[in-house]
């Protein structure tokens, strides 16, 4: 076998795998079928893909794009080896996010990747550090956001310029509490769009719209802001307020938190006890 597969996280519908292929030129092209929909992010090698949709060549930053029940075939004449993040949805699930999109009518992708695009290139970038972070919890709101990607670029659908209802702004005012009063706990990104009755991509994207970012980027900043002020107010163990802010590795809640206070932990405790 030439290909692993390590899945780095999952849920109802969806799920994001690695994958590694060591084939090269000498070895025959590998057969399989898609099982459900396949939104695979080339993050190193290059490999030719074959389709119901056509035939297309794969490199670094392009999108391979699968449907269910589709027979595929994978070769590497130009070169040996590829890494891939796989993103994998259930029909059901990815129909409640093509509804979502603007534009989007069809429930089937009619071209077999996607090219490397300027447009894609952050959330890829953003996709590949969480997997070397191995940032499981960061991978249901990318999933949801690479798929939506790769739905509206393959549709060629204009984003929509409408502000928010006054009704999905309540929405995301109570997912916003309800991050504010849980946040130190797990909060779901499915289970914040099941309590204001909208699907995920929806959800993801008024609450993009109404707060300025993601509501896991919202999570995160709201338990970094918590770990600031009981820094400031506490001679408690840093390693303790990250675990009781909800970080569970003291290695990233580091790592995040000198990301957006442009300091360690420990420098930020001692500068606000040079103030005092």
């Amino acid at each position: 076998m030439t290909a692993t597969t390590r899945t780095l996280a999952s849920g109802p519908g969806w799920h994001v795998a690695d994958v590694t292929c060591t084939a090269s030129a000498g070895d025959r092209p590998f057969e399989e079928a898609h099982q459900d929909f396949c939104v695979a992010a080339v993050t190193s090698g290059t490999f030719r893909y074959r389709a119901q949709q056509g035939t297309a060549m794969l490199a670094p930053g392009a999108l391979l794009l699968g449907n269910p029940g589709t027979c595929y075939e994978c070769g590497h004449e130009h070169g040996s080896g590829d890494r891939c993040l796989s993103f994998h949805f259930g029909p059901s699930y990815m129909e409640r996010i093509i509804a979502g999109v603007p534009g989007a009518r069809t429930l089937a992708f009619e071209a077999p990747r996607l090219p490397p695009l300027p447009a894609l290139a952050p959330l890829l970038a953003e996709a590949e550090a969480a997997r070397d972070m191995a940032d499981r919890d960061a991978f249901e709101e990318l999933s949801l956001r690479i798929a939506a990607a790769a739905v509206t670029t393959a549709s060629d659908a204009a984003p929509v310029r409408r502000g928010p209802s006054r009704r999905d702004q309540k929405r995301v005012a109570e997912a916003v509490r309800r991050i504010e009063l849980d946040g130190d706990g797990p909060v779901s990104l499915s289970a914040l769009a099941d309590e204001t009755a909208t699907s995920p991509y929806h959800f993801l994207r008024i609450f993009r719209q109404v707060a300025g970012m993601t509501p896991y980027q919202f999570l995160i900043r709201t338990r970094l802001h918590r770990a600031a002020v009981r820094l400031r107010l506490s001679d408690d163990a840093i390693s303790a307020i990250a675990f009781d802010a909800g970080f569970n590795d003291l290695s990233t809640f580091n790592r995040r938190f000198r990301r957006v206070m442009g300091q360690t932990p420990s420098r930020y405790r001692a500068g606000q006890a040079s103030r005092r």
